[in-house]
């Protein structure tokens, strides 16, 4: 394995091994992979579920991302959705900066990043876009300021009414189930969650003032959306499903989750 740019602890670092290339904050998990040969793949299994909101929302005109990363879901949705705009808020230049390393386009008229404490652009612009994606990690783990309800709240603010946000939640189940609970405070009964394949990473998908698609919609979606798209979304659909019909409601919670 060969390891480029070491940085002191906490900074980001890149290894190359086999024909991918790899983000780290520590050797002990991955942030990104990447597969030389095919730049735009979803290597890791997470971000091929975060792409569940494709069920929820198919043809997005604005996505807004927290957390760039080695941009696997950039680069994905730029390649695919071809008539989306992508907005990427990262917080740390050195990330921005391996951009080149892991193939992300140059900014363009669908594709900007932004150099900016995502946290306070969401804060700063309400209603900004159709669907709102998170997956803000430093080498602590999820950052307290991407997890409190105040946070929460604006991301439902950010929203465009029948807008979707899509969650990466990596944390322990004590914080998992702290976070959900917030997200169903700002989103109420239209909140639910998924495994990713390998059952790490738990994806939570809202839908703000709207109604989930019922399982037969769902299911059809998925179907719609397969000549597209090359992940498996009739799986999503199922897990999707699943989740909604034991969803406990918003209005059965006593009081605020606290961590």
């Amino acid at each position: 394995m060969k390891r480029l740019r070491q940085r002191p602890a906490g900074q980001p670092f890149i290894c190359q091994e086999r024909g991918e290339v790899s983000l780290h904050f520590g050797m002990a998990t991955v942030q990104s992979r990447m597969r030389v040969a095919t730049p735009d793949k979803l290597v890791l299994d997470y971000t091929r579920g975060m792409m569940a909101f494709l069920l929820l929302a198919p043809e997005p005109r604005h996505i807004v991302m927290l957390g760039l990363g080695g941009g696997s879901l950039a680069k994905y949705c730029h390649a695919h959705l071809r008539h989306t705009r992508f907005t990427a808020l990262e917080i740390s230049p050195e990330v921005i900066a391996m951009r080149d390393l892991f193939a992300i386009p140059p900014d363009d008229d669908r594709l900007q990043v932004l150099c900016i404490d995502g946290a306070a652009w969401l804060y700063d612009n309400p209603a900004c876009c159709d669907v709102l994606m998170l997956d803000g990690f430093d080498a602590d783990g999820l950052p307290p300021a991407l997890c409190s309800q105040a946070f929460f709240d604006d991301c439902a603010a950010a929203l465009q009414p029948g807008g979707v946000l899509v969650s990466n939640i990596w944390a322990k189940d004590s914080l998992r189930a702290v976070l959900v609970e917030r997200l169903r405070q700002s989103f109420g009964d239209h909140v639910a969650t998924i495994l990713a394949e390998d059952g790490e990473n738990t994806i939570a998908l809202a839908s703000k003032q709207a109604a989930m698609p019922c399982a037969a919609e769902l299911h059809e979606r998925a179907r719609q959306l397969s000549a597209k798209h090359a992940v498996d979304l009739s799986s999503s659909a199922a897990k999707l499903a699943q989740a909604l019909a034991t969803a406990p409601k918003a209005s059965a919670l006593r009081e605020p989750a606290t961590l």
